[in-house]
């Protein structure tokens, strides 16, 4: 089974290349944001103790978002594989998912972080921001406040990761299709070891 993270800071280009990488690879999107809104609008036990805690304004706790993970890969079983996105995004939760990859006999595989500097980064928010509509993609201070956040909060997952083997960074800027194939040359490498 072929389990990825892909992670970079906002505008590194992961959700167009997680739809690359999806259909290239066959496997499943967990995106933990839109988990949470299909457990909330199922009204499951899981969606009503998240929601609990998004209306008292309160983040919803690791071990609920891991509960749903684990459901939603229960209710893919066969797939090929899984790309998460958005999740883990700190070194808790990261540990979290381990440990109930686990009770699947499966892990991470390789871990692909997307490398762009922070005034590409600001450059390409602010072209999104004026094409999308995206409030929080049209103010530069806002947008290097979010990097910022990735730095302190996201970035030391790299460190994690690398100290398991499964980090690979690429630089994300250039060409889609150059920085497409280089995630796969990572990723076919780590699956050949």
């Amino acid at each position: 089974m072929l389990n990825l993270i892909i992670f970079g800071p906002p505008g590194a280009g992961k959700g167009t290349q997680s739809e690359k990488l999806i259909s290239k690879y066959g496997l499943v999107h967990i995106s933990t944001g839109d988990l949470l809104r299909a457990e909330r609008n199922a009204g499951t036990e899981l969606g009503n103790q998240a929601n609990d805690f998004i209306s008292r304004g309160e983040l919803v706790p690791d071990a609920v978002v891991i509960g749903m993970v684990r459901n939603y890969m229960i209710s893919k079983e066969g797939a090929n594989g899984f790309i998460f996105d958005g999740f883990p995004r700190t070194i808790p939760q990261a540990e979290a998912l381990d440990r109930m990859l686990e009770e699947f006999n499966t892990g991470i595989s390789v871990v692909l972080g997307l490398e762009v500097e922070e005034d590409e980064l600001v450059k390409r928010l602010m072209l999104r921001g004026q094409t999308s509509g995206r409030v929080d993609d049209q103010d530069e201070s806002t947008i290097r406040n979010r990097f910022q956040e990735y730095l302190n909060k996201t970035l030391p997952l790299q460190g994690f990761y690398t100290a398991q083997g499964k980090y690979q960074g690429v630089m994300g800027m250039g060409e889609i299709d150059t920085i497409f194939s280089q995630l796969c040359a990572k990723i076919d490498s780590a699956q050949a070891s």
